[in-house]
């Protein structure tokens, strides 16, 4: 029986491959505190920073943090050898095995002898944006309302979801850096708060093709005229 993994929600933070000796590389190209991976069944974490790695095991049941000993470059990767735990990081992509979300990097984690499998580094952008579903972040530059739900789904070539108010749906078409989308209809409520400024915002950005670009955390930008951009993390 599979376990809810806690993990997942840590990757908001993914950092991508750094090169031997160096700190990882977050969003941005900002240094990043800590370079994540996991895995499951069971469900385990890894956390590498400069001074340690820091592992949590078996549903959090096994703890080992160590001082970090420095990455060692092998013909796959980068390792790192201690006495209870040995790390194996290959710039392969790797899915995570409980969404569709695919990471950089496969990882092998030998924990007191016990070998396991798993994913690390940045969270790689999808195939396509058909199929996937996402809630907001911020809207022109504005965090998005606690109290005001929000959701975007693609689904084959139509867009539907709400800003915090209404549903809207309509077309899209993309080619990978571009998302167009046709004219929406929407429900026709009044919201109190800051739905309905939500709303406007959204779709005076969609009223004109936007950029897309998917920063390593997994979270995707569009970015629209003037820069205005919505932020949305994705949920499957």
């Amino acid at each position: 029986m599979q376990k809810t993994l806690p993990a997942l929600a840590l990757f908001a933070a993914l950092t991508g491959c750094a090169t031997v000796g160096a700190p990882p590389q977050g969003p941005g190209g900002a240094p990043a505190a800590a370079y994540m991976a996991l895995g499951t069944e069971p469900d385990w974490t890894l956390e590498i920073t400069d001074a340690r790695l820091n592992y949590s095991g078996d549903y959090g049941e096994t703890k080992i943090i160590v001082p970090n000993p420095g990455a060692r470059a092998s013909t796959t990767g980068r390792n790192y050898t201690t006495n209870r735990l040995a790390v194996a990081i290959t710039p392969m992509p790797c899915s995570d095995g409980m969404s569709d979300r695919r990471y950089a990097d496969t990882v092998r984690v030998t924990a007191d002898g016990k070998s396991l499998q798993g994913c690390g580094g940045r969270i790689l952008p999808p195939d396509t944006l058909a199929g996937t579903s996402w809630t907001f972040v911020s809207i022109g530059g504005v965090p998005v309302a606690s109290d005001r739900p929000t959701s975007l789904q693609f689904d084959g070539t139509r867009i539907s979801g709400s800003a915090g108010c209404n549903r809207f749906t309509g077309d899209f078409k993309s080619d990978g850096a571009t998302l167009t989308t046709g004219p929406m209809a929407s429900t026709r409520m009044a919201c109190p708060g800051a739905g309905m400024a939500q709303e406007n915002a959204f779709f005076a950005l969609m009223g004109a093709p936007v950029g897309l670009e998917f920063a390593s955390d997994g979270t995707l930008i569009l970015t629209g005229t003037g820069g205005k951009t919505a932020v949305l993390k994705r949920v499957i």
